[in-house]
């Protein structure tokens, strides 16, 4: 019984997307819809087979955005959840800053970094690195904040410092949500990296997606827009194998999920 639970959870998913592709499919040819309006998935698989090298080019691109933005966020959230743990005064006057940055649309940001940085990578990373900073700094800062006290207190009690203490207590027990954010962020990594590009570029799928959109090949902007999900959920795959390697004493988390065994992984390793 048990065994053929993890199999239903695991066809479960493959299922609907393909009955979602079916009826995209079906729809597309009952309703005779022109490829201008909307292209079928089967139409959409036939053109990413004949403009793959354009694919890899522009896609590359935005790989490079939106991963080197996303590892600098990383970075400087990592930093900024330790500054805000440790510094009482600091947490108050910068926490509302970060809720408030958030509150600029990301368009805005965009043409406002082409305007002042113009058409380079740099403006598409700081983008990236504004649209990932805020999910892992505070969800790093919740985990730093609910830490057990008694552990706190026990390790104040014996002397340690406030770098142990955060070292060997705090920041094991707040990596579960440390790798929530960052699992959230990198859904957004490469969307931002994209939107950038709309916005001012001469490389990578949303320029890409701005040129054929023009041309209302809306079976290329399709394709684009797949290869766009895969580089994001590859992203997620990559933190969640992270975290399982790096985060042993969270596993039962990853054993939980439908359709997915770690342990096999594991044991194959």
């Amino acid at each position: 019984m048990k065994n053929s639970a993890n199999i239903g959870h695991k066809v479960a998913p493959w299922l609907a997307f393909l009955l979602l592709l079916l009826i995209w499919e079906l729809g597309v040819r009952a309703y005779n819809l022109p490829g201008y309006v909307l292209a079928s998935p089967g139409k959409v698989l036939a053109t990413i087979t004949d403009i793959y090298p354009a694919l890899c080019f522009h896609g590359s691109m935005t790989l490079l955005e939106a991963v080197t933005g996303f590892i600098l966020a990383i970075i400087i959230a990592f930093v900024m959840a330790f500054l805000l743990d440790t510094c009482v005064w600091l947490n108050r006057a910068v926490y509302p800053l970060l809720i408030i940055s958030q509150t600029i649309p990301l368009i805005v940001l965009a043409v406002l970094f082409t305007i002042w940085f113009g058409f380079g990578l740099l403006p598409k990373i700081l983008v990236v690195i504004l649209v990932c900073f805020f999910p892992v700094v505070i969800s790093f800062s919740n985990g730093l904040r609910k830490v057990d006290p008694d552990q706190l207190n026990l390790f104040r009690s014996m002397g340690a410092s406030r770098l142990k203490t955060f070292a060997m207590v705090k920041l094991p027990a707040a990596m579960p949500a440390f790798f929530s954010g960052i699992r959230i962020s990198a859904t957004y990594s490469i969307m931002a990296a994209v939107i950038a590009e709309w916005l001012g570029s001469n490389r990578g799928l949303g320029y890409y997606m701005t040129l054929q959109q023009k041309q209302f090949a809306i079976d290329r902007v399709l394709a684009a827009v797949v290869i766009i999900c895969l580089l994001s959920l590859l992203l997620v795959k990559l933190i969640d194998l992270g975290e399982y390697l790096l985060v042993p004493w969270n596993r039962s988390y990853f054993n939980s999920l439908p359709g997915e065994d770690y342990s096999k992984k594991e044991n194959s390793a």
